[in-house]
């Protein structure tokens, strides 16, 4: 079965001129497909749902195309089944061309443009001409009750093909609206810093890496990314994929911290860095810091990049599972993956497609449903770990990068199959508190302190405000650097870095996300 665009348009000149130009055997592909594509699915009808023009081309008599472009409200191109879409037909300038040439053949074809986002999707199909003294109950669903204009017929598409295009060469673009919703997360932040003093940020941290923010583009409305260089332009530290770097930001009580973030932009790259960051109002203030202070032209000394959450390097297949944020050490993992032509699967789990950060990228670069599975929940769409683990080969390397309840059912599952523990590889964005968790007295031995640690609060804190210097790192349990060892009580283990061994031989836990399955611990510290 070949794809519907291909039997439509690679006709025998048109493969004539792709053999002339080298490109026969790839679009072969095309006419080896299993989709035919002439069926919207999900992602198309959505993205019609949020256009508000397209440009139709037809046919006249004498062989001359005629390409116009329609406009409307958003959503104002109806799709009615997944066969047919349709719009009202507004009235213009009268000259009829578009409705003459369709009388004559019924021929249509569509590019409607994601302008900002820059996607574009492509539309065959027979258009028919409706009139309301003949079809009114069809004119009614094609009509939009919030846009004055005169309705003087309704164009009725039977969807032949569909085909999504290469970005390539494609000029992001924003409307006011588009440009409106961008910008006002910034508004806000400038009222905030004007309201409260801002700080006169030049160059934040100490890391022996300089680097500068170069980009900014929101991702999402809560999701932020921040493009890195070389101040001079130099190349950048090789990194590999899975690793972070350790960045500077300073507190709302101007005290200097840092905060752990992947690299998600492609190893390959030498020039820059790429970081993605969720703002998150409830959580410790840093996420806040960067989306309120780092502005363009903002020096960072940060660490150098560092990994906790390696690839594996033998042939061994890969299944990456990302959960919201978590998918920025996948993406890398992605790209390194796809270069070295090893075979791999990603599957993201989202709130909704909104909120999914670098969706449209992902789809670019590794095909929607090939390489690429995306379930967002708001639509009942729902990952589910156990089957995905069951159903992989033997010897698949499974890496999972999200909250702690997306992490905790896939290790279940994988226990439950008894899966190899090193098959399972974790790293959590943050460290929670979960609803169970209830207060614990810990001894400090070597201290001679006795502290109490709160539901909310982590072994860690409790110890460092008890003025004790106790090592850490990234926060969440993927680094190992606050490990210390039990000498009695029973701990609960919630790190991801921590072997068997190192857990049960060597009595260690990981102080910043571990508790107690007991009432009380005794630490080696």
């Amino acid at each position: 079965m070949a794809n519907a665009f291909a039997e439509i348009t690679f006709t025998p000149s048109v493969k004539a001129a792709q053999s002339l130009y080298g490109s026969r055997q790839a679009n072969q592909g095309f006419e080896l497909s299993e989709d035919a594509r002439n069926k919207l699915a999900e992602r198309e009808i959505e993205f019609i749902a949020e256009r508000d023009s397209f440009y139709q081309a037809t046919v006249s008599e004498s062989g001359w195309p005629y390409v116009q472009h329609r406009g409307g409200p958003a959503g104002f191109l109806k799709v009615l089944d997944e066969r047919t879409i349709g719009f009202a037909d507004f009235r213009g300038n009268k000259q009829y061309l578009s409705v003459g040439n369709l009388n004559a053949n019924d021929c249509i074809s569509l590019i409607l443009m994601d302008y900002p986002n820059r996607r574009r999707l492509k539309i065959w199909g027979r258009a028919r001409i409706v009139h309301e003294n003949e079809e009114p109950e069809l004119i009614a669903q094609l009509e939009v009750p919030s846009y004055r204009a005169r309705v003087e017929r309704g164009i009725v598409i039977q969807v032949e093909a569909y085909d999504w295009n290469c970005p390539q060469h494609i000029t992001p673009r924003y409307s006011e609206a588009e440009i409106d919703h961008l910008i006002a997360p910034l508004v806000e932040e400038n009222r905030v810093l004007k309201s409260t003093g801002a700080f006169d940020l030049k160059t934040l941290g100490n890391g022996p890496l300089e680097l500068v923010i170069t980009g900014m583009r929101q991702l999402t409305s809560r999701i932020r990314s921040f493009e890195l260089r070389n101040p001079n332009g130099n190349e950048l530290p090789a990194f590999e994929a899975g690793a972070h770097l350790v960045v500077p930001v300073r507190l709302a009580d101007g005290a200097i911290s840092t905060r752990h973030y992947s690299i998600c932009s492609d190893p390959a790259r030498k020039d820059i860095y790429e970081i993605a960051v969720l703002l998150d109002e409830n959580g410790t203030g840093g996420s806040l810091s960067v989306h309120g202070q780092f502005t363009l032209g903002l020096g960072l000394r940060c660490s150098l990049p560092q990994n906790n959450f390696k690839l594996h390097d033998h042939d061994s297949p890969a299944i990456l599972i990302a959960g919201g944020i978590g998918i920025t050490p996948i993406k890398a993992m992605a790209h390194a993956l796809q270069s070295q032509q090893r075979d791999f699967q990603i599957h993201y789990a989202v709130r909704n497609n909104r909120e999914a950060a670098y969706l449209e990228q992902l789809r670019q670069a590794f095909g929607d449903g090939d390489k690429l599975s995306v379930y967002p929940s708001e639509n009942g769409s729902r990952l589910n770990p156990g089957a995905l683990l069951a159903s992989s080969p033997s010897t698949t390397v499974f890496y999972v990068c999200g909250p702690a309840r997306l992490i905790d059912v896939v290790t279940s599952a994988a226990q439950s199959q008894a899966i190899d523990p090193d098959r399972i590889r974790l790293e959590r964005f943050a460290a929670g508190a979960a609803e169970s968790d209830r207060p614990v007295e810990v001894e400090l031995r070597r201290s001679n302190k006795i502290i109490q640690v709160a539901a909310k609060q982590s072994v860690l804190d409790a110890v460092r405000e008890a003025g004790i210097d106790a090592l850490y790192d990234c926060r969440a349990g993927n680094c190992g650097a606050c490990a210390v060892k039990v000498l009695e009580g029973i701990p609960e283990h919630r790190d991801s870095v921590l072997t068997k061994a190192e857990r049960e031989r060597a009595g260690l836990m990981c102080i910043c996300v571990s508790r107690a399955q007991s009432e009380r611990l005794v630490l080696d510290l």
